[in-house]
């Protein structure tokens, strides 16, 4: 890592700003490279496991994923509870909020944002059960390129800027996964299944909190602070690529035309169970290139 910072380090401080000390040492995170591993091996999977489970019986884990998915509501519902009360005692400032500005508010922003980095690891796992449960439709190119960037930009994130203008992305996210985990966790169970209603509005959620993000983010470029300009070109520029996919992605199954195709694919099935909720239904093509329905178990 030395290496890394020695020979990027110029290059970095003008784009960045200087790294946050304040991390130092935090599980994960004084090192890029088990971040850069787990993702390749997140890849990986993606690309061997419907392989490898193509002449298998697809496994129900209809128990692993009721408790996966609660466990990752309750998980969403503390991060944002003490995003918001550290915001508050911090008194963010909405239009720009600096890294070194709020005392021991910045410090709890920061343990929290660990939190929410290392819940993008634990994430991987909603592509592990399509894969276990052959729903091989459902692991999109929106899908994976959401869960493998987002856990990358936040190794960086918490080495550059933890908490400041940060807070804000992550705050939404929190509270949009808190409704989406609690969705598939319903889901899970049948006899639930008939009464959930608000899979279209997670969808439509998402796409208000990536804009409600660039609005923010763009605010921190007029009202001027001391959080690095480069970060927030980046988290427009990655804003933009993410209403571009989910748009598609919403248009595709909720327009008449696309929902008539789609149909058959969302049939009792979404992180492992029902579909169409955060890039997992079949608006692309699949990463697998089989264009033959399978024939999907039901549990």
């Amino acid at each position: 890592m030395e290496h890394f910072d020695a020979s990027h380090s110029t290059y970095f401080r003008a784009l960045l700003g200087p790294r946050d000390t304040r991390v130092k040492g935090w599980f994960l995170l004084d090192n890029y490279i088990p971040t850069f591993v787990c993702s390749v091996i997140y890849l990986l999977i993606v690309w061997l496991g419907p392989k490898y489970m193509k002449n298998k019986q697809p496994f129900s884990c209809r128990r692993i994923l009721v408790v996966y998915n609660i466990g990752l509501t309750l998980l969403s519902l503390y991060m944002f509870y003490e995003l918001v009360t550290g915001v508050w005692e911090g008194k963010y400032n909405f239009f720009c909020q600096g890294t070194h500005s709020a005392g021991e508010a910045d410090m709890k922003v920061i343990r929290v944002l660990w939190w929410y980095y290392f819940s993008k690891l634990i994430e991987f796992m909603d592509t592990f059960f399509f894969i276990l449960r052959k729903n091989n439709h459902q692991i999109t190119v929106l899908h994976v390129y959401h869960h493998a960037t987002m856990f990358n930009i936040w190794w960086f994130v918490m080495n550059w800027v933890p908490c400041g203008h940060s807070y804000f992305g992550a705050t939404l996210n929190t509270f949009i996964h808190v409704l989406m985990y609690s969705y598939y966790g319903l889901s899970s169970v049948p006899s639930i299944r008939p009464y959930l209603w608000w899979k279209k509005y997670i969808t439509q959620g998402q796409l208000v909190q990536f804009v409600l993000t660039i609005i923010q983010t763009t605010c921190g470029l007029i009202w001027r602070c001391s959080f690095p300009l480069g970060w927030l070109y980046f988290q427009i520029g990655y804003m933009i690529s993410l209403i571009t996919l989910f748009t598609n992605f919403y248009i595709q199954t909720y327009s008449k035309k696309g929902a008539s195709r789609t149909k058959e694919h969302l049939k009792g099935h979404q992180n492992g169970s029902m579909a169409a909720v955060n890039g997992h239904s079949n608006s692309f093509t699949s990463l697998e290139g089989s264009a033959k329905q399978r024939k999907q178990r039901k549990d």
